[in-house]
């Protein structure tokens, strides 16, 4: 009978995927790290933890306008091009845009007091005159994920006649709605003047124990997912990848933490309008560039909330915002984003960078 044959193939098709869970599950543990970020770069500005990566361009054509990401300072820029076919960067690339990432590496001892100021009107003002240096472009596109783009919205708003077009990925800014967050942090038992003066420079453990309490069962989860999929070749690589990239988190600038604590955290003072870098206040309102706010609708870490500001508290005339299907991570990462996100985001920015 039909349905017995088809019971019978489903029987044989779990025999197969638990024989090449068993088999590949030992491969996956001794097997070497996936590589990442193999798109040609070269570097062309080092700072303190900065470090300026120009792509090589792959067309003959380019856009006039370059375009800059920021990576949030807690995590290495690769994610942007993970990997062939789930590389932001190589997408953009191959639309014709010429690309430029702000990464960073871990701070050294001698380092712990790079503060905000330092991020924002030091290390993304002299990137972005080495971008000028060799394109002769002074506008230019700045995009930025989570933190990375906080930075970026902080520096816009300082710099606005240096940015032509401003792109924000999951960027936090009203920190009243990173509500696990506000938890972890709450003043009344972090004790960060404690934690800065006795560490210097703050551990990455400290910021992996942060994200794994905003869903404790995610990391046992996602071995779960593993485990069950570890028949599937593509899907065990791309975990690969994403998992090495989570497990390099950055540690931190003592005096850069101390700030994201009190001035974020505790006090919300970019959304309130009292937030001051350098003895100058950020105003979002003097942002008046075309801005493009990209949110994840199942995002756990920054919530659509948090990002509002970029559309209620700016000057620009020309704001729009994309809430895209999936996770923090699955907007600058993943085939899913190819297929349905990045397609808009070369849409609205190829106007703009001629």
């Amino acid at each position: 009978m039909p349905e017995n044959e088809d019971i019978a193939r489903r029987i044989e098709l779990e025999i197969d995927r638990a024989l090449k869970r068993n088999i590949r599950g030992l491969d996956f543990l001794i097997a070497d790290r996936e590589p990442v970020g193999t798109m040609p770069k070269s570097a062309i500005y080092r700072s303190g933890t900065a470090v300026l990566y120009r792509y090589e361009p792959v067309l003959d054509e380019v856009y006039r306008k370059p375009l800059l990401i920021v990576s949030p300072p807690s995590n290495r820029g690769y994610i942007f091009d993970l990997a062939p076919g789930q590389s932001f960067v190589e997408y953009m690339l191959r639309r014709g845009y010429d690309i430029y990432n702000l990464d960073w590496n871990p701070p050294r001892r001698d380092e712990a007091e790079l503060g905000l100021s330092d991020y924002v009107n030091r290390f993304l003002p002299e990137s972005l005159a080495a971008i000028a240096g060799i394109t002769g472009e002074k506008g230019i596109s700045l995009a930025g994920y989570c933190m990375g783009g906080t930075l970026a919205v902080m520096h816009a708003a300082l710099h606005p006649k240096a940015i032509r077009n401003l792109i924000a990925f999951a960027t936090p800014l009203d920190f009243n709605f990173m509500k696990l967050f506000q938890s972890w942090a709450d003043k009344r038992y972090f004790d960060v003047e404690l934690l800065v003066s006795k560490l210097g420079i703050i551990p990455a453990d400290v910021m992996l124990g942060a994200f794994d309490l905003s869903r404790p069962a995610n990391r046992t989860a996602g071995r779960m997912t593993l485990w069950n999929n570890m028949w599937n070749d593509d899907f065990v690589k791309s975990y690969r990848m994403f998992d090495r990239w989570a497990a390099e988190t950055l540690p931190l600038p003592g005096a850069y933490f101390r700030e994201l604590i009190t001035q974020l955290m505790w006090e919300n003072a970019l959304a309130n309008g009292t937030m001051e870098i350098a003895g100058r206040r950020v105003d979002l309102s003097r942002i008046t560039c075309p801005i493009l706010n990209i949110v994840a609708q199942h995002d756990h870490i920054v919530s659509h909330e948090a990002t509002r500001p970029l559309m209620e508290m700016t000057g620009s005339k020309q704001r729009h915002e994309i809430v895209s299907k999936g996770g923090h991570v699955s907007l600058v990462a993943g085939p899913a984003a190819v297929k349905r996100l990045w397609p808009l985001i070369d849409e609205w920015l190829g106007e703009k960078s001629t």
